[in-house]
């Protein structure tokens, strides 16, 4: 097993799979929860702190994303991502983990609760979609008066990092088209209505996901829960993530067995009901 030690006291390394040599990082102590970064972010781009403290957090970089090299003739599609990630925890040797997915990687998150569901315990999103664009983004925040390119402006901040630390830096222009090539249709009500883990559907009130799509697929969920981050945009995460980090902790923290709520007839009761 090819283990690098970390200055943080944590661990990295490369997995062989699925053609791939899999970058992964590994920080804190506890049960396995895997955090799958948003498209063309990578490995060290964020951190959570307080989720340290309880869990095993492992961060992957997806195929030719930041230490993980691309393989040139293989498009990169978000079922591929879900099918590596779950060949990283067979490597790993861990047969059961938590999810934690940002963005593109709630999709791939979502993805391992439909097609693997005993690899999964509970899974939170933020930011995530589960449908094709037009039905699942708000197409005003992501208008463009030019459109994007791989020098744009906007994706500077990954730009930077990418380039930083990929085995492959001059790559960034054909990387970018091959993420932005992707063409996902969407998973189907079936799919989502088959997912029995437990499931966090975060989103902030001003993010490119329309909250009535974040509803709809609550709505869909057996055991769905539904978080909307007031005055909070797709990127929360890396700009003020102390908004977020206290709902995701509290879901994947909290008792297995739940103090129903209070229906009216109900009541509140101490203990009983909530």
């Amino acid at each position: 097993m090819n283990i690098l030690k970390k200055n943080n006291g944590g661990t990295s390394g490369y997995a062989p799979v699925s053609g791939l040599k899999m970058y992964y990082e590994i920080e804190g102590t506890g049960d396995p929860l895997v955090y799958l970064p948003p498209a063309l972010a990578c490995a060290g781009l964020n951190s959570f702190p307080t989720l340290v403290h309880n869990h095993s957090v492992i961060t992957v970089d997806f195929q030719g994303h930041g230490r993980t090299a691309d393989i040139p003739e293989r498009p990169i599609t978000l079922e591929q991502n879900a099918k590596d990630v779950a060949g990283l925890l067979k490597y790993l040797g861990i047969s059961k983990a938590d999810f934690f997915g940002e963005s593109y990687g709630g999709v791939t998150a979502t993805l391992i609760a439909v097609h693997n569901p005993d690899l999964v315990g509970r899974v939170a999103t933020y930011g995530a979609t589960f449908g094709p664009a037009q039905v699942a983004h708000n197409l005003e925040m992501l208008r463009f008066d030019y459109p994007p390119a791989p020098d744009s402006r906007c994706f500077e901040f990954q730009r930077e990092r990418y380039r930083r630390v990929s085995p492959e830096p001059d790559n960034w222009p054909r990387f970018w088209e091959k993420v932005f090539a992707i063409q996902w249709s969407g998973f189907s009500n079936e799919e989502l209505a088959s997912i029995k883990a437990p499931f966090l559907i975060a989103v902030g009130d001003h993010d490119f996901v329309r909250l009535e799509h974040a509803i709809e697929i609550f709505r869909l969920i057996s055991d769905a829960e539904l978080a909307v981050i007031p005055d909070a945009g797709h990127f929360a995460l890396f700009s003020e993530q102390d908004r977020v980090i206290p709902v995701v902790k509290h879901f994947f923290e909290k008792p297995e067995k739940k103090i129903p709520i209070a229906t009216a007839e109900m009541g509140y009761r101490p203990g009983a009901t909530r």
